[in-house]
C-alpha cells in the first residue's frame, strides 16, 4: 500500500540531525506494515498530480499556521476535499490535524491559553496515552461530521474521527524524546516561556505511546477504521 506523505513544512535542522525528516519520521513510526512511501513537498508547491497518486495520505506538521495566508494553503486544502471525496485514507498529525479540519469546514485559531509542549496525557476513547506535543494553535471548532474522540484539559479537540474517511491527531506520535529536545533547543528559544520549557525538560524521561498511536494510525490507513 503506497502511503503518500504531503509535507506542510521543514524540520528543524537540528531534528533531523538527531531523528531525520519528516519522510523517516513518518515511515519509521508507520514500520512494519507493508506500507511504501512518497513524499510532495507541498510548503514548496509540489502537490501530486491527484488522491489516486497514493492508497492513503498523511499530512505532516509544520510551524505555520493553517489559517495564515500562505500559497500552498489553498490548493492542499482543495486537495484534502478531493481526497475526502474519494474517502481514501486520510490522516493529519498537528498541522495536518488542522487544515483538514478547516479545509472541511472546522475552525482553528491560535490558543489564547498559550502552548503545549512535551510529554502530554490524552483521554482517547476512554484510554489514556502519552505523546509528545508541540503547538499553539488548535483545532476550537470541529467540521460537521467530525467527531471528537481524544482531547485534554487544555485541549479538548486533540483527536478527530470523520468515519471511514480520515483520522487526525494534535499531538505528534512521530516524535520522541530526542525529537522534543531538539526543538527545545533550538525553536523555544525567547518563544516559549521558560517554565513550559523547564517542565518539558523535566518529562524527557517519560514513557511514551507512540508505537501504539502508530499501530493505530496504520490500521485506519489500512482499513478506514478505528479498530
Amino acid at each position: 500500500m503506497k502511503i503518500g506523505i504531503l509535507q506542510a513544512g521543514h524540520a528543524a535542522p537540528a531534528m533531523i540531525d538527531v531523528v531525520g525528516d519528516y519522510t523517516k519520521m513518518y515511515s519509521d513510526m508507520l514500520a512494519g506494515h507493508d506500507f511504501t512511501f512518497q513524499t510532495w513537498s507541498v510548503v514548496d508547491m509540489d502537490f501530486p498530480s491527484g488522491p489516486e497518486d497514493a492508497d492513503g495520505w498523511l499530512i505532516s506538521g509544520s510551524k505555520h499556521g493553517a489559517y495564515e495566508d500562505h500559497a500552498f494553503i489553498p490548493p492542499l486544502e482543495e486537495l484534502i476535499r478531493k481526497i475526502s471525496a474519494t474517502e481514501r485514507p486520510l490522516v493529519g498529525v498537528c498541522f495536518g490535524h488542522q487544515i483538514i479540519a478547516q479545509a472541511l469546514g472546522g475552525k482553528v485559531e491560535k490558543f489564547d491559553g498559550g502552548w503545549s509542549i512535551g510529554n502530554q496525557e490524552y483521554d482517547i476513547n476512554g484510554k489514556t496515552y502519552n505523546l509528545n506535543a508541540w503547538h499553539q494553535d488548535q483545532v476550537v471548532t470541529p467540521p460537521k461530521g467530525a467527531e471528537t474522540i481524544g482531547g485534554n484539559a487544555f485541549c479538548s479537540h486533540a483527536v478527530l474521527h470523520y468515519a471511514g474517511k480520515a483520522l487526525t491527531i494534535q499531538p505528534h506520535p512521530e516524535f520522541n524524546d530526542k525529537a522534543i529536545e531538539s526543538l527545545l533547543d533550538t525553536r523555544a528559544k525567547g518563544v516559549v516561556p521558560d517554565t513550559l520549557q523547564d517542565t518539558a525538560r523535566a518529562r524527557l524521561a517519560q514513557p511514551d505511546d507512540n508505537a501504539t498511536l502508530g499501530a493505530i494510525l496504520a490500521h485506519f490507513l489500512k482499513t478506514k477504521r478505528l479498530s
